[in-house]
């Protein structure tokens, strides 16, 4: 769509997928532009339906008119939904479209009609049973689409980076999946994407040991002496600037996080525990090793607040405005 007296900007805008439309994502959308407006401008793919209508919305026929719309409502790529919005009680009959947006922003990044995408919090288990969803997470599912080789989560906050080496699968099997291989490769793509996105010429990495105190010279484990220190000391041999093997109970107070640019942990909840501590309402995921730009509020759908106006929308806000920074950074 067109607006009457104005020219159609050929500026292009961030795509946001929905979320679970019974989570608190109707309602990051429309409070995100509130706050940004046309500062940083994104249009919402989803059911105007499902929005609470707080703000005033711009329906669009084309993606590429979201910039031109954004400073009177928030732009909307309709995308009709089975059902209503239902808040705190997720529709497995929901699931489809939930998916369909998600792969709809994808589509339109890499086709060059959305300069990065933006994803609200999705609920694995209703999108597992509405549409049989296989994936562990959004990471791995954007991969899929992207066709993608390898990705990695990377939580950001002007406080802190994170990069957990293994992701989504039980404390259990942590050990037997954490290879030299896989740690080298995650440590690469994260340098590469510190040089390439985040502007940083060489860049600290500080990487965390596996078992408490680094292992403690073999006496708590050995994998810190095994697996992990060989990777390091390769890489140091190649030019980067890393450390470690470092306890990871001593890596994220103020003058310990002065130290390094990011911080490379072994599972999830050593590398998102610290970051959720310090600064959970700016925390962003961001996926690299895609080839388009990806963030992320770091929270969940919310269900026991979704619909009551409560939810804190700066963790979308950071995700968008540091989406759009980095779009405008990549080289065309």
């Amino acid at each position: 769509m067109s607006f009457p007296n104005e020219k159609v900007t050929a500026e292009l805008a961030l795509a946001v997928s929905c979320g679970d439309p019974a989570g608190i994502g109707p309602e990051l959308a429309e409070a995100a532009w509130a706050q940004l407006r046309d500062t940083v401008p994104f249009f919402w793919i989803g059911d105007p339906a499902h929005l609470p209508g707080t703000v005033p919305h711009r329906v669009l026929d084309d993606p590429r008119d979201a910039v031109a719309a954004a400073p009177h409502g928030l732009p909307i790529l309709p995308m009709p939904f089975n059902g209503p919005r239902t808040p705190g009680t997720a529709q497995p009959t929901q699931a489809r479209g939930v998916i369909a947006s998600i792969e709809s922003g994808v589509d339109l990044v890499i086709n060059g009609l959305a300069t990065g995408l933006v994803t609200l919090p999705i609920h694995k288990q209703a999108l597992a049973e509405g549409a049989g969803f296989s994936f562990p997470g959004h990471t791995e599912f954007l991969a899929h689409l992207a066709g993608a080789d390898e990705v990695v989560m990377m939580l950001a906050s002007p406080a802190l980076r994170v990069v957990p080496v293994t992701i989504h699968i039980a404390l259990e099997q942590v050990p037997g999946q954490l290879t030299a291989d896989l740690l080298e490769r995650r440590i690469k793509i994260t340098h590469k994407a510190l040089v390439d996105d985040f502007g940083l010429e060489q860049p600290r990495i500080a990487v965390a040991g596996l078992n408490p105190h680094a292992g403690e010279g073999g006496r708590m484990g050995r994998e810190d002496i095994t697996v992990i220190a060989p990777v390091l000391d390769k890489l140091r041999r190649e030019g980067m600037q890393i450390t470690g093997p470092l306890p990871a109970d001593t890596m994220f107070h103020a003058a310990a996080r002065a130290r390094y640019d990011v911080a490379i942990c072994m599972y999830h909840d050593q590398a998102l525990i610290p970051i959720k501590t310090l600064d959970f309402d700016k925390g962003v995921n961001v996926t690299l090793g895609l080839p388009f730009v990806r963030t992320s509020p770091d929270h969940g759908t919310a269900f026991d607040i979704a619909g009551q106006g409560l939810a804190n929308p700066s963790s979308t806000i950071e995700a968008l405005t540091m989406a759009h920074s980095l779009a405008q950074s990549a080289p065309a």
